[in-house]
């Protein structure tokens, strides 16, 4: 099913999986090449500087990467006041009772979270087929686009994802986190990439990779 056909105007959940899919999904990350890549970032400007050129990502591209209706464009993410608590906000995600979210929450550092292991037993066995999709996309978004934590899902990825129905864009809290990963890496010559590395590669791949005629 191409994403069209999910009849949607605005950025679902199920666009989460279609842009994954259809961009991301094929992307072998490459740890070399990635590291080489990170070394011409210049956080002083916030772009890439290949001798005397310099280039960085725009909304335009990474909306039309990432499949996000140029109608949404303008309502970036910001974090909601009095927003619901992550069990709530996993309860209405999942479908599952209070006592079942509850005993899978686990605490990594200042940061609540829920393992991707217990998703995956719902993405599996889930009897709702909608919340089977709803819980791979969350999957999606907190393993692939925003990998706060290795293995789990981190809970102010749940904030956004939980909007991403009311026609919130996701683009510039991608930017944000890719930029800011970019820069703590490249001054501490070291560190791990926390950012969507399959969309930074296919951007840098629509520049410098020529296909064959």
């Amino acid at each position: 099913m191409r994403p069209s056909e999910f009849g949607l105007k605005k950025f679902s959940k199920k666009r989460v999986i279609a842009s994954w899919r259809d961009t991301c999904q094929n992307i072998k990350v490459d740890k070399h090449l990635f590291r080489a890549l990170t070394q011409y970032w210049n956080p002083t400007y916030s772009c890439f500087t290949f001798g005397n050129v310099d280039l960085v990502p725009t909304v335009e591209e990474y909306t039309t990467l990432f499949q996000c209706p140029k109608v949404q464009v303008d309502k970036a993410y910001s974090r909601a006041t009095n927003v619901p608590t992550f069990l709530k906000k996993l309860m209405n995600i999942t479908g599952m009772s209070e006592q079942w979210v509850a005993a899978r929450i686990k605490q990594k550092g200042d940061k609540k979270c829920i393992p991707w292991k217990n998703l995956r037993d719902l993405i599996l066995a889930h009897p709702n087929v909608r919340k089977r999709v709803d819980v791979l996309a969350l999957s999606i978004y907190g393993l692939v686009v925003f990998p706060k934590a290795l293995g789990h899902v981190d809970e102010a990825v749940s904030d956004l994802f939980d909007r991403l129905d009311k026609r919130v864009t996701p683009i510039s809290a991608i930017f944000a986190e890719a930029f800011r990963s970019l820069s703590a890496c490249r001054r501490a010559g070291e560190g791990r990439f926390i950012g969507c590395a399959q969309l930074l590669l296919a951007w840098f791949y629509s520049h410098f990779w020529k296909r064959a005629p």
